[in-house]
């Protein structure tokens, strides 16, 4: 019996539990906030970035009409809020565009291995909001690491060697708690020039316990002393600045508490985040696996890694890295209204759920939401922007970005990259990509759906939405 072929069902954001929650509660928490701040309350694009996503995949706020050419059905796609914070759906999109660029046009067909460098809960309250501190100190993690292949590289008798990272800054741990950590792509091995000038790729050997125990003793000791020369190191008699704080208190306390684990406004402020199936007679250890090492906070892991043969296993990987911090799946209401996450791997504690008020929630929220034009994929080595072998081992160069394209692609199913000129993938084939659908196959007859126009006009979207039977917006929508 032929198996069914996937068909595309279109969210709707309205009905699920975290446009709900923000849609109630938000102007209570931006109150509550600016109370428990100095007046002032939170920053600009913490607030855009909450009103933005109430917009994402609303029809009221715009959309794009496509049409069949055989049967004329019509369908109806609003358009996205583009949030680098939280929002699923967005963060969805830039994960899967993202990954499939890099395996497609960035990363060279060598193996790969997986670096992750966790760091102390007061260093990753300084770097969440200073980003020229957190490049800082990633690039004292880089060197390191550069350093160790280049010395394994020379024991094996291959001088003038030369590998590349690719690093993601990810700000968010398992339990929508504020933890900054560096998720990096190591090339597994050295390029080096042969006789013809022709570039050969020397994979390293996987690295001891002893390797990465050693490593991570050089990390933190070259991190503190980049702390003391800033002086931002603690001292019994000196208290470091704190820019967070001179900026917005109230940014302040909420991310210092998401960072240990606690509340900052409400009425539980200052006590720990409801935990359900945790024992507090559970034995509980720093994991030191095969590969991993840990020291007074620090937290290094090298124990992933991919074949060179193993595209789709790469891609994988690479979305795991570029992953929102929200999965709407893992997210359900109570019947008293607070708001249950589940975990997607149980902690040593036996903790399986995160419970949450509705301000602990949208704090929690906050406290992810990253700066604008804060870039947290970075390169380095012969994978950086100006790196004089990084044309010969990239797949393909990447262009500027062009306006992304709704439905570009007449036919997504051959899973082709985007064209030429474009970094972007087309909506259809993106979805293709990430989910088998074939978006623009029309279900009611074999005919294909075309892009007819995009509807910003608050009376048009006002009468077509009417004409549908669907819910008109009751004002003017804000510009998508």
């Amino acid at each position: 019996m032929a198996l069914a072929r996937p068909a595309y069902r279109p969210r709707d954001p309205e009905r699920g539990v975290l446009h709900a929650v923000v849609r109630a509660h938000l102007d209570t928490f931006l109150r509550e906030a600016a109370h428990r701040g100095d007046a002032a309350g939170l920053p600009r694009f913490v607030e855009r970035e909450f009103r933005q996503f109430l917009t994402c995949g609303v029809l009221a706020h715009g959309f794009a009409r496509l049409r069949c050419d055989t049967c004329a059905l019509e369908r109806l796609v609003p358009f996205s809020c583009k949030g680098r914070g939280f929002c699923p759906s967005c963060g969805g999109r830039r994960m899967t565009e993202r990954a499939a660029d890099l395996v497609d046009g960035v990363l060279p067909h060598v193996p790969v291995r997986q670096w992750v460098l966790s760091l102390p809960h007061r260093l990753r309250y300084l770097l969440a909001w200073d980003h020229r501190l957190c490049r800082a100190v990633l690039g004292v993690f880089i060197r390191a690491l550069l350093d160790l292949y280049y010395r394994q590289a020379r024991q094996r008798g291959v001088g003038h060697g030369h590998t590349g990272t690719l690093t993601v800054i990810q700000r968010f741990g398992g339990g929508l708690n504020l933890n900054i950590h560096f998720h990096t792509l190591a090339l597994d091995g050295v390029f080096s020039e042969d006789p013809t000038g022709a570039l050969r790729f020397h994979p390293a050997p996987p690295p001891g316990d002893d390797e990465v125990a050693r490593l991570l003793a050089t990390i933190r000791a070259r991190v503190l002393r980049l702390l003391q020369r800033r002086g931002l190191a603690s001292q019994e008699d000196v208290t470091p600045p704190d820019p967070v704080a001179e900026e917005s208190l109230a940014l302040a306390g909420i991310s210092a508490a998401s960072v240990l684990g606690q509340i900052a406004l409400g009425r539980r402020a200052g006590a720990r985040v409801w935990r359900l199936g945790y024992d507090p007679e559970a034995a509980w250890m720093a994991s030191t696996g095969p590969r991993q090492a840990h020291l007074d906070g620090f937290d290094l892991h090298a124990n992933v890694w991919v074949p060179a043969t193993n595209r789709a296993r790469l891609e994988e990987l690479c979305r795991y890295l570029l992953r929102p911090p929200v999965a709407q799946d893992r997210l359900r209401l109570t019947g008293d209204g607070r708001i249950r996450l589940r975990l997607k791997t149980p902690w040593a504690d036996g903790t399986r759920h995160l419970l949450f008020e509705p301000l602990e929630f949208l704090e929690k929220l906050a406290a992810l939401i990253p700066r604008a034009h804060v870039n947290l994929v970075l390169y380095h080595g012969v994978l950086a922007s100006h790196a004089r072998w990084r044309r010969r081992v990239v797949l393909r160069e990447p262009t500027a970005p062009s306006a992304p394209n709704l439905a570009s692609a007449p036919d997504p199913s051959d899973g082709s990259p985007p064209a030429p000129g474009s970094r972007h993938w087309a909506w259809a084939q993106l979805m293709h990509r990430a989910f088998g659908v074939d978006v623009l196959a029309c279900p009611r007859c074999a005919g294909r759906l075309r892009l007819v126009a995009t509807v910003e006009d608050p009376h048009a979207i006002r009468a077509i939405l009417e004409s549908l039977g669907l819910p008109a917006p009751v004002s003017p929508p804000a510009p998508p």
